[in-house]
């Protein structure tokens, strides 16, 4: 067979594929949107000369939403061994919602299907004299987000919120010895210093509103600080709940545990500080090479040049 022979059949058998693909995915997206909106219809008490909500219009919206969910609970229900680490990375990320779970598993999902359409649909090309190289890359480039995208979406969220907490965790501990050494109880000092750290720590707050919650659900205190420090995933609040537990266990004084405690978080985050002013000049090397020091140059040796050229003209 022929290369133009297996060329075509290539194509007319890419054409055909991406259609059919894209047709039935739509139709059952379709028709799931088409249930939910029946079905949400059907049990809302509104009458028959109503106008519809805006969540009624948004009908198709909800259903592609919907689907993924469901896509998602496919996937949990074959691998239910991951759910558990999985929530706890969400969670750091800052879902906190039942269905993160499920809805990240049906992201991805949604995003391998999007990629494989797209890269049948860079077949035709691929197949032509004129694509080659490039449609490979494309498809290469289309397959890398579709298997990382999600991945690195979650993992820069934690990494910045991992940075405010670093940054935060120093000054509630600050709080927390200022309101215990008032007279207040721990329970007492985090529900009166959440409020104080939502402007400037709003995701470290939010972790703080939680801890209360449990709290008030009765949850033992040293499980719930725990917990904080799975949320939260440094150091600081792992070493921190170890400090809590061991305290209460040996009965010491809880405001001179704060205390020092605090004194040593407040060391740490001045010798990042350092740490980072320290690197500045080493990380400045290559940008000043680069960048600056040819610009130097020509200044310095442009003067010089013309004046030999001159120089060279009049003799």
């Amino acid at each position: 067979m022929q290369t133009v022979q297996l060329q075509a059949i290539l194509t007319i058998t890419a054409m055909l594929l991406i259609p059919a693909g894209f047709g039935g995915a739509g139709f059952m997206l379709l028709r799931e949107a088409g249930v939910r909106a029946r079905r949400r219809t059907r049990l809302s008490p509104a009458g028959p000369g109503d106008r519809p909500s805006p969540g009624q219009s948004s009908a198709v919206l909800t259903g592609v939403i919907d689907g993924v969910r469901h896509v998602g609970d496919r996937i949990a229900i074959q691998d239910p061994a991951r759910l558990t680490a999985l929530r706890s990375r969400l969670m750091q990320a800052g879902f906190f919602s039942r269905e993160s779970v499920t809805l990240y598993l049906g992201i991805r999902v949604t995003a391998m299907v999007i990629a494989t359409g797209a890269t049948l649909l860079t077949l035709p090309w691929a197949a032509s004299h004129a694509g080659g190289f490039g449609a490979t890359a494309l498809a290469g480039l289309f397959a890398v987000a579709a298997i990382l995208g999600p991945e690195q979406v979650i993992k820069r969220r934690i990494t910045a919120r991992e940075r405010q907490y670093r940054e935060g965790f120093p000054d509630l501990l600050d709080l927390l010895t200022a309101s215990v050494e008032a007279g207040l109880s721990l329970d007492a000092a985090v529900s009166r210093i959440t409020g104080e750290l939502v402007r400037r720590y709003p995701h470290l707050a939010e972790h703080l509103k939680l801890l209360t919650l449990e709290l008030r659900a009765g949850r033992a205190r040293r499980e719930v600080w725990t917990r904080l420090a799975d949320r939260l995933g440094i150091e600081e609040a792992k070493a921190f709940a170890t400090m809590l537990r061991q305290s209460e266990e040996m009965g010491t004084s809880l405001g001179d545990t704060l205390k020092v405690f605090s004194d040593e978080m407040r060391n740490k985050r001045m010798m990042r500080a350092e740490e980072k002013a320290l690197a500045l000049p080493a990380k400045l090397t290559v940008p000043l090479i680069l960048f600056i020091f040819p610009c130097l140059l020509g200044v310095l040796i442009l003067p010089a040049i013309v004046k030999v050229q001159r120089a060279l003209g009049k003799g």
